[in-house]
């Protein structure tokens, strides 16, 4: 089993960005994205639930973060939009054979599987 993440990069704030967890071996029901910027603990991001597609945004991307699915490719997306400086971070995706209530999206320790990380830098 492998998560691999993809589609971090350099933009300017105000630009866009879609990264993609690519997983292999399995399908989950629970996937999210983190993200972690130096000195700082793993924050969740973003969470989606396989079962009739349910979607949970942390507050601080709310309106500007999408997280979706593509089933034949058994791949997850996060698409930022309007990033500012403080989105900078290494973003990990993450998997669970859970269905995960709202309650427990959030927390690293519901997470079996994770990428390796890639990394998101937004300039001012």
């Amino acid at each position: 089993v492998q998560l691999q993440a993809s589609g971090g990069g350099l933009v300017q704030a105000g630009g866009s960005l879609r990264l993609s967890c690519a997983a292999s071996g399995r399908t989950f029901n629970s996937y999210a994205w983190f993200r972690q910027a130096p000195g700082t603990e793993r924050e969740f991001v973003a969470g989606l639930r396989r079962r009739r597609d349910t979607t949970y945004n942390a507050d601080l991307v709310k309106g500007r973060f999408i997280i979706s699915r593509d089933n034949a490719k058994n791949t997850i997306y996060l698409q930022m939009n309007s990033l500012i400086p403080e989105d900078t971070a290494v973003y990990y995706c993450a998997a669970t054979s859970a269905n995960l209530i709202s309650s427990s999206m959030g927390r690293v320790g519901s997470y079996e599987y994770w990428g390796q990380g890639t990394l998101v830098t937004v300039s001012s």
